[in-house]
This record gives structure tokens, C-alpha cells and sequence, in this order.
């Protein structure tokens, strides 16, 4: 068989032609019909064009293969070539700044892909690594058009290639706005951000359907793959929100914080809160005793411009806080144990978000802001059996490997393999600052005596007075707060109110480090 022969008599003049120009043009933008796009909103979801036009500056798209068709022939689709092939490509900007962007258009073939839809994404990610721009991928199909064969998957590996030749190179967003799944659920994994909406977007390997099947588990999509259990439970998503309005807003957001690039800085901007202004709050905030616990967040606002901030994986491992904020008007990466949960303990999940995080700001020169208190890596054989050493191992060797500027400040609790972990001067942070409450040791001050003392406790009269005794002189040895700056282990020991001004010095200063690591084709990180 072949492709039903559609052409039409051409009008012999010029501005007869260029008629019919904007009449295809108009057939493509339109779509395939009002019937169909009445069912997508009856869905509670946007169009592609719909969505394009939230996420770009108004008039500023420009669409890349507006007439492709698909040339393939069974199955009844040689007399099914719609424009666009159900994928909407180009470029446009955000905040005036060049963004490529592709989006699946559910009213044609389910926005499933096929070879012209696969290469149109292809052009569009080549052109945006070629340019050096953010790629958004506006995510919502059916996966591979089956009437097609293999040729769909073939499409789909030159995705993943490409996402792959693009990591680390520009910014890529995944935002999931309907189904996607199978093999399609690998992409948004290879980008940096996958943001999803409630409801509406799902990403599983395999449907309930299979799985009940195989396992007899009954579940739904949204139980399965939904945008709550992927921010909560498995964390793949980045962020989710209930609506496909507000999920397109923060991806702007994001946007105005992050470089064009590898090869670029983040943008700064002019910021009206003064880099020296006073946290005398902070003091009230952050209680002496190690085991109070408290609310990092509340400390970040205090430090950043006008306390604002975007969290990234906010509900997923909860005992770290990683964000990204900007100090004196320069974007910053923050990452933050969390005293109230899991008194801020690294775990495996923990340790797997910061070495995301970390990783991502140094590819895309953003400096990085540790806040330490914390305690240690959370014992259990859970834990152990899991790969705590190799998970936490990724954070060590996603700090170690950074090259962007490097802050740490420890707060409180500083014990053991964590605070190495967490960016100490050890592994080459840049500067290492400590409010007069830290406690930086091997150990808390009653495991250290427990062990040291055993025997002095065991025969002594009372051994609880002794226990006692010799905690407190093990912290007034080994854990004033002094001891780690008499040793050059801290750069400075710093008023809480001040850290402000300090960290903008700080950053100031470091604006222009300059870092090589040895030649090499790749390290070999732990997985």
C-alpha cells in the first residue's frame, strides 16, 4: 500500500498560494476537531497550544515543522495524516530568555509516538543543544503508536540518547500532564526537574492492568503512578501540584533561576533586601539544645532574598531540605538537614536527593550552601541492607566532585561520617563557618563517654553520677565550641545574626573560583 494520494489542484498564482498556506496553517494550529478538545478540558487538562502559550512569553513562539505528516501505511493510517503528527515543536522565551519546548498533543493518535513525531522531538532537542537553551518536554501520550511497529521504539532511543548528550549540558524539564507509560517514563527520568500535576498525570513501566496480571495486586493509575506517590514515595517527580496552571507558573520559576547553559551563570537580579541585614530572630529560631528540634525552612527564610525559595523534592526524604534561593540577588543551592524530621539524620533516601541536588547545581554553576545539624546516618538493618554506605556514598562523591563554590555553616550537631559527608573542609569545601552552639565530634558527648569511660563507670560507687561526670567532661574537652577553630577545622565561628552578611561576603568573593579536576573520561560514581 501507499499513502493515499491527497494532493490538490495548486492555484497557479502567487497569492493563491500563499492562501492556502495560511489555510494548512490554520488546519494545524486548529487541530483535529472542537469535539476533540472539548474532551480534553472535560478531562480538566489544557491543549498543547494552550499549554505552550502559558509557558512561553506571549508572542514570542516560533514553531518548528508545523506541516509534518507521518508517512506510514496499514492499519487505516495512510488515510490519517493530520499536520503536526501530534507533537507541537519550537522555540519561544521566558523572561525574554530563549527556551526550546515540545509538546504531545493528546487529540491526535493520543499523542502517541510514532518515526515523524519522534523525529520532529528530535530536531527540536538537537536544536536546543546546539543553541545552548532550556529544553521543556510538555508530556502527555498514550507511548508508542503500535500501528507503527518498531520503528516507535527505535524513535524513543533517540530520545533517550539525546536527553542523555543533553545532561549536564542545558536544562531539561519533564512536566507530566497525562499518562506516560512503558519506556516513554524513561525520558522525564533522564531530565533534571519532573514536575506533575494531580489527578491527571500518571508515570508507571507497567499498568495496573499488568500488574494485577502478574501479581494480582489491584490498583489504580493514580495509586500506581500518580503525581503524590512520586513526589512522597518514590521520587521521581521533582514537584506537584493540583493544577496544570500553576504546575506551568513554577516551571517558569525554575526557569529564572538556572543558567541558559553549562557554559553561563544563573541570572542574577537586583535585590532590595539588603545582603547586610541582621537575623537576630535566628537566635530565637535555632534552640541551644542539640536535642530540641526546630524548623530549618524557618532559618532559610531568615538567610535568603525576601525568604523565598524553591524547594526541590519537598515531600520526598523530608529529613534533608534541598532548595534554590538567592542571596544578595546570586542563585544559590541549599541543601539543609532537617531537625524536624528524623531529628535531620542522613539515610538512603536523603543521601540520594542531596547527590541529585548537588550534582545539578555544579553542572549548571550554581553555588552551593550547606546547612549542617546533624547527628549522623540513621542506624537499623534496614538501613544496612539497604546500601546506606553506597547510597551515602553518592552524596560524598557528589561534593567531592563539585566544582562551583562551596559554603558550609554548621548550626548545631556536627557527628561523625555526616558532617564529613556534608560538604566539611575535608572534602574541599571552600569555606566552613560555625555558630557558637555547633558541636562538631566524632560522636554525641554520652556515646563518647560510654565508650571512653566504660570502665571508670562500670566500678565506680554510682555509676550514673559517674556516667554524668564524665559527659560533661568530655564535652568541655572535645566539644566546646572552639575546638574545631583552634584546629582549622572552621574558617570562623560567626554571630547566627550576621550570617547573612557573611554568606553574601562569601559568595561575593567566590564569583570567581576557578576549579579543574584531573583529566578524565568519566568518574565512576557509586549507583
Amino acid at each position: 500500500m501507499t499513502v493515499v494520494d491527497e494532493t490538490p489542484s495548486r492555484p497557479a498564482d502567487a497569492k493563491g498560494r500563499v492562501s492556502e498556506l495560511h489555510a494548512l496553517r490554520e488546519q494545524a494550529r486548529s487541530g483535529p476537531s472542537e469535539r476533540a478538545t472539548e474532551a480534553q478540558h472535560a478531562k480538566g487538562k489544557l491543549t498543547a497550544r494552550e499549554r505552550i502559550a502559558l509557558l512561553l512569553d506571549e508572542g514570542s513562539f516560533h514553531e518548528v515543522e508545523q506541516l509534518r505528516r507521518h508517512r506510514a501505511t496499514g492499519f487505516g493510517l495512510e488515510a490519517k495524516r493530520p499536520y503536526t503528527d501530534g507533537v507541537i515543536t519550537g522555540w519561544g522565551t521566558v523572561d525574554g530568555r530563549t527556551v526550546f519546548v515540545y509538546a504531545h498533543d493528546f487529540r491526535i493518535f493520543g499523542g502517541a509516538l510514532g518515526e515523524a513525531h519522534a523525529t520532529k522531538i528530535h530536531k527540536i532537542m538537537d536544536m536546543a543543544i546546539s543553541a545552548g537553551a532550556p529544553l521543556v518536554s510538555l508530556n502527555d501520550g498514550a507511548g508508542a503508536r503500535i500501528q507503527e511497529g518498531v520503528s516507535a521504539l527505535a524513535g524513543y532511543g533517540g530520545i533517550f540518547q539525546r536527553n542523555t548528550r543533553a545532561s549536564g549540558v542545558i536544562p531539561q524539564i519533564s512536566v507530566m500532564l497525562g499518562p506516560c507509560a512503558g519506556g516513554a517514563a524513561y525520558s522525564p527520568a533522564l531530565t533534571d526537574f519532573v514536575f506533575m500535576v494531580r489527578e491527571t498525570s500518571q508515570m508507571f513501566i507497567t499498568g495496573p492492568d499488568v500488574v494485577k496480571a502478574v501479581t494480582g495486586e489491584e490498583i489504580t493509575q493514580n495509586g500506581l503512578g500518580g503525581a503524590d506517590v512520586h513526589a512522597e514515595t518514590s521520587g521521581v517527580a521533582h514537584f506537584a501540584y493540583d493544577d496544570e496552571e500553576t504546575c506551568i507558573a513554577e516551571v517558569r520559576y525554575l526557569l529564572s533561576m538556572l543558567p541558559q547553559n553549562n557554559r553561563e551563570n544563573p541570572p542574577t537580579v537586583e535585590s532590595e533586601d539588603p545582603a547586610d541585614r541582621r537575623g537576630d530572630v535566628l537566635l530565637d529560631l535555632v534552640p541551644a539544645d542539640g536535642n530540641r528540634p526546630y524548623d530549618m525552612h524557618k532559618v532559610i527564610e531568615e538567610l535568603v532574598d525576601d525568604g523565598d525559595f524553591l524547594e526541590v523534592h519537598e515531600r520526598w526524604a523530608r529529613n534533608i531540605i534541598c532548595a534554590l534561593a538567592r542571596i544578595d540577588g546570586q542563585v544559590i543551592g541549599i541543601v539543609a538537614n532537617q531537625p524536624q524530621t528524623l531529628a535531620g539524620v542522613l539515610d538512603i533516601e536523603a543521601s540520594e536527593k542531596a547527590a541529585r541536588f548537588v550534582q545539578m547545581c555544579d553542572a549548571f554553576n550554581i553555588p552551593i550552601v550547606t546547612l549542617l545539624d546533624v547527628p549522623g546516618f540513621l542506624p537499623g538493618v534496614d538501613q544496612e541492607h539497604g546500601g546506606i554506605i553506597r547510597h551515602g556514598a553518592k552524596l560524598l562523591y557528589a561534593y567531592c566532585n563539585a566544582t562551583v563554590p562551596r559554603i558550609s555553616l554548621i548550626l548545631r550537631k556536627a557527628y561523625g561520617g555526616a558532617y564529613i559527608v556534608m560538604d566539611s573542609q575535608s572534602i574541599g569545601a571552600d569555606l566552613t563557618y560555625a555558630w557558637p552552639t555547633n558541636e562538631i565530634a566524632v560522636m554525641g558527648a554520652e556515646g563518647a563517654a560510654n565508650v571512653i569511660f566504660r570502665k571508670q563507670i562500670a566500678e565506680a560507687e554510682d555509676p550514673e553520677a559517674m556516667r554524668v561526670r564524665m559527659v560533661k567532661e568530655y564535652k568541655a574537652e572535645l566539644m566546646h565550641p572552639y575546638y574545631a577553630a583552634e584546629r582549622g577545622l572552621v574558617d570562623d565561628v560567626i554571630d547566627p545574626a550576621e550570617t547573612r552578611e557573611v554568606l553574601a561576603a562569601a559568595l561575593a568573593m567566590l564569583r570567581t573560583k576557578h576549579a579543574d579536576l584531573p583529566s578524565r573520561k568519566h568518574g565512576n560514581p557509586p549507583q
